[in-house]
C-alpha cells in the first residue's frame, strides 16, 4: 500500500511537467499569423506580409532567439556570487558505551546531545565576505562529573575577510557580470544580423517564386504561339498548300516547347514549397496546401532608386550588426586581460573574527555530595552570549605567494591573442562590408540598364514575330523564322522579367549590405535587460 501510495503521489507530482511538455510541443507546431491572408482559398501575399510570418514561424529564427535568451540567463548566473546564502543545521545524536573506569562516571555512560546551527554569508563587489553563525547545543549524560546537566551551550560569531592584492576591488568581482553582458550584447547583435540575414533569404525566394511564375506563364504564351502555327500548318497540309515533310518542323517545336513548361511547372512548385517552409505554412496542414498568390509585380516602381556609394559604405559601417557584434566582442576581450592581470598578483587577505560564547543548564556541586545548585536553561546560555561576557577574537593576515604561476601568465597570454585576434576580425568585416556594399550597389546598376535594354529588346522582338508572321500568311516568309522569332520573344520577355527581379533583389541587398533591411520593414527586436 505505502509503494501504490508513492507511486500515485510521483504520477501526480510528474503529471503537470509532461502536460508542460505536450503544451510547448504543440506550442512549437502551431503556425501564427495566416489566418488573415487567406483570400479565396489562396495566400495572397506581399513582400512585408512574407516578412511578418518568416518572422513568425521561422525555425531558424526561433531557434537563435533562445541563443539571446541563453545569453540573458548567464548574465543572470554571473551575479549568484554575490547572492546571499543562508544554512542551517539540526542533529540529534544519541550515545551508550560500557565504561572501564570510575573516571567515566558511570558504569554504563549515556549521552543525548542536539544541536543547531544558523548562518549567514554575503559577498560583496569589493571582495568582502561576511559571515556570522549561531549555534547553540544541549547535552545530557548521567555522568556524576558533569557540573552542569542538562548543558546548554550557545556561540555567536562574526567574521569579515578582505582581499588586499588579488580579487581586491570592484572592478575584479564584477568583471564576470560585466562580461556577461557584453556577451549579451554580442548575441543580440549576432540575432539582428540572423534576423536581417533571414530578411533577405525570404526575400529572395519570394522573387525567385514570382520570377518562376512570370517565366512559366512566358513559356505558356510561346507554347501557345507555337501550337497556334502548327495547327495553321496542318490546316495548310490538309487543304494541300503544304509538304507533309514541313509540318515536322512546327510539330516538334511544340513538343519542345511543352517540355520547357513541364520543367518551369515544378521549378515553380519547388520553389513555392521552399518559401512555404521559410514562412512556416508546413506547420499547419491547413496552410501547406493553399496556392500562393504574390501580389507584388516584378516591374519596379519609378523612380528607380540611386545610391551613393560613398554614403552607403559610412551607412554600412555605422549600422552593420555584425560589426557592432565584434564591438562588444572586443569589450569583453579587453575585460578578460584586466581580469588576467589581476591574477597574476599574490593573493594577501586580511580577515577578523570576534564570537561571544554563553553556558547554561542545571548546575550541580563538585563535592562529592551531588547537589543541585541551582536550575538553569537556555535563557541563561542566550543572556552570557548577548551580553558579550566571554568574548574571543583575532586578527589574520595570509599570503600566498607562488613562485611562478603559468596558468595565470597564460591565461593572460590567451586573453591578449584573442583581443588580436578580435581586432583583424573587426578589420576583415569592415572589408567585406565594403566589398558587399559596392557589388551590391553594381548590380543593381546592372539591373537598372538590364531593364531598359530588356525592354528594348522585348519590343524590338515582338515586332519581329509580327513581321515574320505576316511575311508566312503572305507566303513569303518560311515557318522556321516565324517559330525563330517566337523563341527569340519568349527569350527576350524572360530577360526583361529576369533583369526587373534582379532589381529587387539588388534593392534588398543594399539594404542588407548597409544595415538598413530591418528598418525597411520595420522589424523592431526588444531588448529584455535581465
Amino acid at each position: 500500500h505505502v509503494t501504490a501510495c508513492c507511486l500515485l503521489l510521483l504520477m501526480v507530482a510528474l503529471a503537470p511537467r509532461f502536460a508542460a511538455g505536450q503544451n510547448m510541443a504543440g506550442k512549437t507546431q502551431t503556425a501564427k499569423g495566416f489566418d488573415q491572408y487567406v483570400v479565396n482559398g489562396k495566400l495572397r501575399l506581399q513582400m512585408a506580409d512574407a516578412v511578418r510570418l518568416m518572422l513568425l514561424n521561422n525555425s531558424d529564427v526561433r531557434i537563435e532567439q533562445q541563443t539571446v535568451q541563453r545569453a540573458r540567463n548567464a548574465v543572470v548566473r554571473s551575479l549568484a556570487p554575490f547572492d546571499p546564502f543562508l544554512n542551517s543545521a539540526f542533529s540529534a545524536n544519541r550515545q551508550t558505551t560500557p565504561t572501564f573506569s570510575q573516571l567515566s562516571g558511570a558504569p554504563t555512560l549515556s549521552n543525548l546531545a542536539h544541536d543547531t546551527q544558523v548562518g549567514v554569508q554575503k559577498t560583496f563587489s569589493t571582495g568582502t565576505q561576511v559571515q556570522s553563525r549561531f549555534e547553540t547545543s544541549r547535552t545530557s549524560t548521567n555522568s556524576i562529573f558533569n557540573f552542569f546537566n542538562p548543558s546548554y551551550f550557545s556561540d555567536l560569531s562574526f567574521s569579515i575577510s578582505q582581499p588586499l592584492l588579488r580579487n581586491r576591488g570592484i572592478f575584479v568581482n564584477r568583471a564576470p557580470i560585466l562580461i556577461a553582458q557584453r556577451n549579451l550584447n554580442e548575441s543580440e547583435a549576432q540575432f539582428r544580423q540572423q534576423i536581417d540575414d533571414a530578411i533577405q533569404r525570404a526575400v529572395l525566394e519570394y522573387w525567385q517564386v514570382v520570377l518562376d511564375r512570370e517565366s512559366l506563364q512566358v513559356l505558356g504564351q510561346s507554347y501557345k504561339a507555337a501550337q497556334a502555327s502548327y495547327d495553321h500548318d496542318k490546316r495548310a497540309l490538309q487543304l494541300g498548300a503544304l509538304s507533309p515533310l514541313d509540318i515536322y518542323q512546327s510539330e516538334s517545336e511544340v513538343a519542345t516547347r511543352k517540355v520547357a513548361v513541364i520543367r518551369a511547372e515544378y521549378t515553380l512548385k519547388q520553389d513555392e514549397d521552399q518559401l512555404r517552409m521559410t514562412l512556416g505554412a508546413d506547420l499547419d496542414p491547413a496552410y501547406s496546401t493553399l496556392d500562393l498568390d504574390l501580389v507584388e509585380p516584378p516591374k519596379p516602381p519609378e523612380p528607380l532608386l540611386s545610391v551613393d556609394i560613398n554614403k552607403a559604405i559610412a551607412e554600412a559601417l555605422t549600422r552593420r550588426p555584425d560589426l557592432s557584434a565584434l564591438d562588444h566582442q572586443l569589450e569583453a576581450s579587453n575585460l578578460n586581460i584586466r581580469l588576467s592581470r589581476n591574477r597574476l598578483k599574490p593573493d594577501l587577505e586580511l580577515s577578523a573574527q570576534y564570537s561571544s560564547s554563553g553556558l547554561g543548564g542545571n548546575q550541580f556541586s563538585s563535592s562529592g555530595a551531588r547537589e543541585l545548585i541551582a536550575s538553569g536553561g537556555l535563557g541563561d546560555a542566550l543572556g552570557q552570549v548577548f551580553g558579550f561576557g566571554f568574548p574571543s577574537y583575532g586578527v589574520t593576515l595570509q599570503l600566498n605567494f607562488p613562485i611562478r604561476n603559468h596558468a595565470a601568465e597564460a591565461n593572460l597570454a590567451d586573453a591578449r591573442v584573442r583581443h588580436e585576434q578580435t581586432l583583424y576580425l573587426i578589420r576583415r568585416t569592415r572589408e567585406q562590408v565594403r566589398l558587399e556594399v559596392e557589388n551590391a550597389i553594381n548590380e543593381l546598376e546592372q539591373a537598372k540598364q538590364s531593364i531598359s535594354a530588356a525592354g528594348t529588346a522585348r519590343d524590338l522582338a515582338q515586332k519581329n514575330v509580327e513581321a515574320q508572321q505576316r511575311k508566312y500568311e503572305l507566303g513569303s516568309g518560311l515557318i522556321f523564322l516565324v517559330l525563330q522569332a517566337q523563341t527569340q520573344l519568349a527569350q527576350a520577355e524572360q530577360s526583361l522579367v529576369q533583369a526587373q527581379v534582379n532589381y529587387r533583389i539588388a534593392a534588398a541587398a543594399i539594404g542588407h549590405a548597409t544595415g538598413a533591411l530591418l528598418d525597411q520593414y520595420h522589424v523592431q527586436i526588444n531588448q529584455a535587460v535581465p
